[in-house]
């Protein structure tokens, strides 16, 4: 890996670093949501990092994908509350994630710190992956706890939030090997639940797949803001203006244009932590970027 890109990564890591140890520090019950994630994504500019998607505020039983709405005006209550932020420089990305407890559950929090933890000490280049879902597996399962099976890890690239290798979270028969020059974002989440998440009826973030004819002038007028502003990774549907953007965003998704990521989120009354770190693959081992 190039210096240049080398220290654009870690330049990502440590901005990333302090907007959610700076974050972390403001999330209390009776807090607005929104007000964190526009704390973490105006910080981050401040800074000189962009977001490389939109700051993620998922609780409870939700493990991912849930920013603020439009005006929203929630505020956290007693819950267990998932803060995970990106940030790139010039399309290096990184990517972390915490977990604020804000509902007295110490033990679920531990038990993914302490599975990233077990994964992070095996990383070195030759490593598989299959090692990697195993040993955040085995910690998980110590606290009582199951892993997210259907959550994993992934590799970072330029201007790619989620690409290969997936790292996962369980124990798999078949993985692949990490190799140096890599950069992967492993990320457990654990929970009291059955360790297997699907999709909520309600989607924030959308992300361009493809240029499509649409008829609809909103939505042309929409596709004109997306591809000016949001091309390259994924957007949050506040982040967005025009007339009729809500119908707008329908119809481009339904045109296959956009592509909608709804909220993860496990069995009603399950309760999910996660934790994560980007790590760089270097020839003699791993360097974290985001602690």
């Amino acid at each position: 890996m190039e210096a240049e890109v080398l220290e654009k990564y870690r330049k990502a890591g440590k901005i990333l670093s302090k907007v959610r140890e700076m974050a972390r520090s403001r999330i209390d019950v009776g807090v607005p949501l929104l007000e964190i994630a526009e704390f973490v994504e105006r910080t981050t500019r401040e800074l000189g990092g962009e977001p490389a998607f939109p700051c993620n505020i998922s609780r409870d039983r939700v493990a991912a994908h849930d920013t603020p709405a439009p005006g929203d005006e929630s505020v956290f209550g007693e819950e267990m509350v998932k803060l995970d932020i990106g940030v790139h420089v010039d399309g290096y990305i990184a990517d972390s994630a915490v977990t604020v407890d804000l509902g007295g559950h110490p033990d679920l929090v531990d038990a993914s710190q302490a599975a990233l933890a077990a994964a992070l000490e095996l990383v070195t280049p030759g490593i598989n992956t299959a090692e990697l879902g195993a040993a955040i597996d085995d910690a998980i399962k110590g606290y009582g706890y199951n892993s997210v099976a259907n959550l994993t890890g992934h590799g970072l690239d330029r201007y790619l939030a989620h690409g290969p290798p997936v790292i996962p979270n369980k124990v798999v028969t078949r993985g692949v090997k990490i190799k140096a020059g890599e950069v992967i974002a492993i990320e457990p989440f654990a929970t009291d639940g059955v360790g297997r998440i699907s999709e909520a009826p309600h989607t924030e973030i959308y992300s361009f797949i493809t240029k499509r004819p649409v008829r609809s002038k909103p939505a042309r007028a929409l596709l004109k803001d997306v591809e000016e502003n949001y091309r390259d990774l994924p957007f949050a549907r506040r982040w967005l203006t025009g007339d009729r953007k809500d119908y707008a965003l329908g119809q481009l998704v339904k045109a296959r244009v956009l592509h909608g990521y709804p909220l993860l989120w496990e069995a009603e009354g399950a309760l999910v932590s996660q934790t994560e770190h980007t790590v760089l693959v270097l020839e003699d081992g791993c360097e974290v970027t985001t602690r």
